[in-house]
């Protein structure tokens, strides 16, 4: 991994994204802070720790790819980029705002770090694996990563991609699923059952690794896995929505509301363990 400064830790890094992610939403009066926090981990163990890339060089030829499918938890992604250094953090002020180059979905345009936009779900898995493909063909090096949500896994363009992978021998293309269990109407039990999940991947021909999303060490083993095989990776890590505060923590509810002044206070503190 080739960045600009390294951080104390990936724990340290998970609560800095969580904090701006709650004061963009708040200032935006926008959503979607529980499905930014179910992945803030994912993101702090992979910028922290696990990719290669180089912020003050966003188009370096030789970085991982990172695709983050399910665009609608937009402000971590930004927060992320920006505490590693790809733009200032003076651009989070501007989330969600009009003629703000920071989308309410993901969005690659002027946005250095990010591959490509999202937020029509169920692309990011098609993509990533077109870019694994292309690494191949090229003999580079490169890992693509996508993140995906669970209930955009209702869709059918995921289970093509899911196919094609395994097919073309794609071991440079890891799939990490945030399996939080609640999508935007209800629990993935309730709207299009998931399970057996892992039974589905593994018979796609996938490497299959389940985790505890939010345990570092078991992120940081899952996503270090080097190429050793002619299949591609899928992590399914077990999450929680609204995760690191507690009145969000497995609600629905905050798939869509913005923290009030006095929530906002009360999310921080307890993000940073105050």
């Amino acid at each position: 991994m080739i960045r600009s400064e390294p951080f104390r830790d990936t724990i340290e890094l998970a609560k800095q994204i969580r904090v701006s992610t709650l004061k963009m939403v708040h200032a935006a009066n926008a959503s979607h802070v529980g499905s930014c926090f179910s992945m803030a981990d994912i993101l702090a163990v992979l910028y922290g720790e696990v990719l290669r890339y180089r912020p003050s060089n966003p188009d370096w030829p030789d970085r991982d790819r990172v695709i983050v499918s399910k665009g609608h938890a937009a402000a971590i992604v930004y927060a992320v980029l920006a505490e590693v250094g790809y733009f200032p953090k003076s651009w989070l002020d501007e989330y969600c705002q009009n003629g703000s180059r920071l989308a309410g979905h993901v969005t690659h345009k002027k946005v250095p770090g990010v591959e490509f936009s999202t937020g029509s779900l169920g692309h990011g898995l098609s993509i990533g694996s077109g870019l694994a493909l292309a690494a191949k063909a090229g003999q580079h090096d490169w890992r693509t990563f996508v993140i995906l949500s669970d209930g955009e896994c209702d869709e059918g363009s995921i289970w093509e991609a899911a196919l094609f992978a395994p097919h073309h021998k794609l071991n440079n293309l890891v799939a990490i699923v945030d399996y939080n269990k609640i999508q935007s109407f209800g629990s993935t039990a309730e709207v299009l059952d998931l399970e057996p999940f892992t039974d589905k991947w593994e018979s796609f021909g996938w490497n299959v690794i389940p985790i505890d999303g939010h345990d570092h060490d078991q992120l940081r083993s899952a996503l270090a896995v080097q190429p050793n095989e002619d299949r591609p990776t899928v992590v399914i890590a077990n999450t929680i929505k609204g995760k690191g505060v507690t009145f969000m923590e497995n609600e629905l509810l905050w798939h869509y509301r913005s923290p009030s002044n006095e929530q906002l206070q009360q999310a921080i503190s307890e993000v940073e363990g105050v």
